[in-house]
């Protein structure tokens, strides 16, 4: 079989393609293979270049990767993204901007094209075992995965770097060298130099061997994730969170899965076996009365009501005083916390008086007495009755009349708010995805 054929079997069907074009060899090979494969098939290309800005040379290649897809009538977007390696180094920075700039600029129906090779895969698991990963991070590089709704595909895979070279050279191909891959304080860079050259040259066919690893590695993983589909859905609530009662009943292994699957769907990052014993003794045995939690990354673990919750972190709201002048328009909450409009769902509340101007706010103070219940109650005591877990007691926007709270959003509505029969408002609160979790 023709290496254009394996590649068409490759795309597993995929016909709108985003090709990750960085304009070195990889890159350059599989762009071009692409074009031949287009014209005889019909296939939609685009490719997208990540400008790091970390090269004084950046611009340049830029340009470069501008040049070969004008020649070659691939439509080409440029995305400059900023670097930060104060946190996880200069590599993840770079590799987390890469894809969240592919997430952002992916269309309707497109699936992302990578030009990760074999030698690529033997690095990546030699760095999982650096890192004293599980079979998870063992397994390296799936060739197919999803990536926000799309498909991210690594049709090459199965070839060797000299195989890419090979092409390059008969097709007189041009491409950008990195300076930067010469630079061996870069684990990645270290391997590719120094390492990995002389496994091969001692075990000619060392890289296949470990994607072989690798790719049982997944397979384990793979049968795991289906074993234990049916106890994570019935341990999963319906906002997100993950029940814990019965976990002491658990064998620690079967514990931990469930919790690295369970933070897997929330979004987050395979977490090591540190954090995962952290998780268990600090959040999920801590007293009965705590409110225990732990960071892990721009993330958080909460516990509430035996139930775990994976929580972005994000500044504080607790001060910020919103006017929503006009309550017929849109009002956007700060720090991606969604959108207050008017609709036909939502809580209901009387219309604001000519000397009501309308604020939003983010705490209370005082007993107020709401709509279906007797008395008044002091706020803490209104939100652990309505169940509001802590962290959201500070970020459910509270609609003001001057300086009267009239309604929690999602949560209740005060009496002072109540509307008359046919004479309400109603307001709906839009969240992000996983809003509940939030």
């Amino acid at each position: 079989m023709t290496q254009l054929a394996q590649l068409e079997q490759r795309l597993a069907g995929e016909r709108r393609l985003l090709v990750a074009f960085s304009g070195g060899l990889d890159s350059t090979v599989l762009l071009h293979q692409l074009t031949l494969l287009r014209q005889h098939q019909d296939l939609q290309l685009r490719a997208i270049h990540i400008h790091h800005g970390l090269s004084p040379h950046a611009d340049r290649w830029a340009q470069h990767c501008r040049t070969v897809c004008d020649a070659w009538q691939v439509a080409l977007e440029t995305v400059k993204i900023a670097v930060n390696g104060s946190e996880g180094g200069i590599e993840a920075s770079a590799r987390e901007g890469r894809y969240r700039a592919f997430r952002q600029h992916l269309q309707a129906g497109e699936a992302l094209v990578t030009a990760q090779h074999l030698d690529d895969q033997c690095e990546t698991l030699l760095l999982a075992l650096k890192r004293g990963s599980g079979p998870a991070g063992l397994a390296a590089m799936p060739a197919s995965l999803t990536l926000g709704g799309h498909r991210l595909l690594r049709p090459l895979l199965r070839c060797r770097r000299e195989a890419l070279e090979s092409w390059a050279q008969q097709h007189q191909l041009r491409w950008i060298e990195d300076e930067s891959n010469q630079d061996t304080r870069y684990d990645r860079n270290f391997l590719r130099q120094e390492i990995v050259p002389r496994l091969n040259a001692r075990w000619p066919h060392f890289s296949e061997a470990v994607a072989r690893s690798a790719a049982l590695c997944g397979e384990q993983e793979q049968l795991l994730d289906e074993l234990l589909a049916e106890s994570l859905r019935a341990l999963t609530q319906p906002d997100g969170a993950l029940r814990i009662a019965g976990f002491a009943a658990l064998s620690e292994a079967r514990r931990a899965a469930l919790l690295r699957r369970w933070i897997a769907a929330c979004g987050g990052k395979m977490p090591s076996r540190d954090a995962i014993q952290r998780i268990w003794q600090e959040v999920i045995c801590a007293r009965e009365d705590a409110a225990p939690r732990l960071q892990l990354g721009e993330f958080e673990l909460r516990r509430y009501r035996q139930a775990l919750y994976w929580l972005p972190l994000r500044p504080s709201v607790r001060d910020a005083v919103l006017p929503w002048s006009d309550v017929r328009q849109p009002l956007s909450l700060p720090h991606g916390l969604g959108v207050l409009r008017l609709a036909e769902t939502g809580i209901e509340i009387r219309p604001p008086r000519a000397d009501e101007s309308v604020t939003v706010r983010f705490q209370a103070q005082g007993s107020f007495a709401i709509i279906g219940r007797g008395g008044h109650r002091p706020i803490k005591k209104l939100w652990q009755e309505c169940g509001v877990p802590p962290w959201r007691r500070e970020s459910t926007p509270l609609i003001f009349y001057n300086d009267t709270l009239i309604a929690a959003l999602n949560t209740f509505v005060c009496r002072d708010g109540s509307p008359a029969p046919g004479h309400g408002l109603r307001i709906a609160w839009q969240q992000p995805q996983h809003g509940e979790l939030q």
